[in-house]
């Protein structure tokens, strides 16, 4: 296994933690703002609980794959160009070319573990924690478990090991992933026209609350995070929730309970049997 010095890491890019820092702040702040001004639903849970237990989530996932993996994908990426290893690091693809097919070969990656995170019992065991949450606003997007976060890193690793990706298509995928993901679960409203227009291209608020439908069959569809194109294409596609975007509940049956907002209920989620 490789264990490359910190150096060899933090060179891509030079300002690779600012610009990571810069993005993450600049979309929360939009998207809290935007919900703020012209919110979709009306919240179950107090906001104040949910964003401390989602945001300490999200801490301790931040930190834990620091403490046990030795490489991330992006070091991977940078590791693999110097090697020559991988198969765009042996085709003749322009940088550029390289770079649009990395992100969209990343993105079809997600979409795929997404709908197998919902299929295998293991795989949703860890997964039903995210759709635990009585409501859905941008502190949804980084309530996922500890255990999930490391699969998602492993598998990534393993796709950025087969690519062989430009270190910079790694990086700008992680910055696309982390803000359509609180984009797509914010609550607020766009107007229809414009959501039409959207989900044609990206996945918007609207398509993904079809996505957290207490209802499995309409739970089992929008899979995608970023782009809307996998779900029409692998037919995973629903529209609209049965009972409206205002009458849709959010969550899971079991689970329609506030307790299940607090950090260690979502941390021991998994290991209950239900």
């Amino acid at each position: 296994m490789f264990f490359p010095d910190m150096g060899f890491l933090l060179n891509f890019p030079q300002n690779e933690t600012a610009v990571r820092i810069g993005c993450f702040s600049a979309i929360f702040i939009s998207v809290a703002v935007a919900e703020l001004l012209v919110p979709r639903r009306p919240l179950i849970v107090k906001k104040s609980l949910r964003w401390f237990d989602n945001g300490s989530i999200h801490l301790l996932n931040s930190l834990l794959p620091r403490l046990l993996l030795p490489i991330f994908p992006i070091g991977m990426a940078i590791l693999l160009t110097q090697k020559g290893w991988g198969l765009l690091n042996n085709a003749t693809f322009p940088v550029a070319a390289a770079v649009v097919l990395s992100v969209l070969s990343l993105d079809l990656v997600i979409y795929a573990q997404h709908w197998l995170f919902h299929r295998v019992a293991f795989l949703w065991r860890l997964h039903r924690m995210h759709h635990t949450d009585l409501d859905l606003d941008l502190t949804s997007a980084l309530r996922f478990h500890p255990l999930e976060i490391l699969i998602s890193l492993l598998i990534k690793m393993a796709v950025v090991a087969i690519l062989g990706p430009p270190a910079v298509a790694v990086f700008i995928f992680d910055i696309f992933l982390n803000g359509m993901a609180m984009f797509n679960h914010g609550n607020f409203k766009i107007p229809n026209r414009v959501d039409n227009f959207l989900r044609g291209i990206v996945v918007t608020p609207d398509m993904h609350l079809v996505h957290h439908s207490i209802l499995r069959p309409e739970s089992n569809h929008n899979f995608g995070f970023n782009i809307s194109w996998w779900d029409r294409i692998f037919g995973t596609y629903q529209a609209e929730p049965a009972a409206g975007r205002q009458g849709m509940i959010i969550g899971l049956k079991g689970y329609q309970d506030v307790r299940y907002a607090r950090f260690w209920q979502m941390i021991i989620n998994p290991f209950e049997k239900r």
